[in-house]
């Protein structure tokens, strides 16, 4: 497979997955096409297999010779990480060359988060009436009382859900297990739909073990789950733009803002750096000021 066919693979995942437009879909790619130009000028042959940070390193001197900004910099090198996220939810890499890859600082972005009651309208709007609603309904409860990441939500396996303690192991990134407290709603949602639905469809070979099955008997997909929150986002009217993460960074806001410790949310989404759970403290931050705002006679 060569680069071109990457690419266009890594424009289906923008488009359908993350909901870009397209012109930051057409920057995102030209982004990588100027990673190709480089490898070309520099008479390298290598796949995206092969390119290694010093490649990357070396791409990114290249750019900034060439007199672009260190905004546009930062751009490029988001594109960089998202092409090898891809590639790395493809299985076609199996490491990303761009983890370690510094951009320039221009700012944190805090991620869209959903209120309780949002949260609630989402849920509340899925159609029990149709058979794979009771499925629907257990599966975005976990995702958001678990605040689990989609891949972790679609490889759940009923052999790692313990009831009685009322824990999930989950195996997160780089097969680190944890275990995740799973709430009464979640709780009595997924034994539901376990006893009553999913007993009754025929599973496919190998699929025995996953907790979520499509009607087919296989598990479900990532992009299954964005179109099931997308459908439910629309049919609610919400306005925010929101995909299965979202519900993992509400799980996590939600925790702060009511006083959880750092480090018991840190070991709950699986972070392997406390700094990473550090932004929800300022989105903690945020929620506060907007309120006092909002709130205060003197603001």
């Amino acid at each position: 497979m060569n680069w071109n066919s990457y690419i266009k693979g890594f424009e289906s995942y923008l488009k359908l997955e993350k909901s870009l437009s397209s012109n930051s879909i057409d920057a995102y790619t030209h982004d990588i096409a100027k990673l190709v130009q480089f490898i070309e000028l520099k008479k390298q042959e290598l796949n995206p297999e092969k390119v290694e940070l010093s490649h990357l390193k070396n791409f990114i001197k290249w750019v900034n010779e060439l007199g672009i900004t260190a905004t546009s910099q930062a751009r490029i090198i988001s594109g960089i990480k998202a092409f090898y996220k891809y590639l790395l939810l493809e299985d076609i890499v199996k490491s990303s060359p761009a983890e370690l890859l510094e951009a320039p600082k221009t700012g944190r972005k805090l991620p869209d988060i959903l209120s309780i009651e949002e949260i609630d309208k989402l849920i509340a709007a899925i159609d029990l009436s149709k058979p794979e609603g009771e499925r629907n309904k257990a599966m975005l409860e976990t995702l958001y009382s678990c605040g689990l990441r989609v891949s972790e939500l679609i490889n759940m396996k009923i052999s790692n859900v313990f009831f009685d303690a009322g824990f999930i192991k989950i195996t997160g990134k780089g097969d680190k297990e944890r275990l995740v407290p799973v709430g009464s709603v979640a709780k009595k949602l997924l034994k539901s739909y376990i006893r009553n639905v999913r007993s009754h469809i025929s599973i496919l070979k190998g699929n025995e073990d996953f907790v979520f099955l499509n009607k087919r008997g296989s598990k479900l997909t990532r992009v299954m789950v964005f179109m099931i929150i997308k459908q439910l986002s629309s049919k609610i009217g919400l306005k925010k733009k929101i995909s299965p993460h979202t519900f993992r960074h509400s799980f996590a806001t939600h925790l702060i803002e009511r006083g959880a410790d750092l480090r018991a949310v840190q070991e709950m989404l699986g972070h392997e750096s406390i700094t990473t759970t550090e932004i929800y403290t300022h989105l903690d931050r945020d929620f506060l000021r907007t309120e006092i705002i909002q709130y205060h006679p003197r603001a």
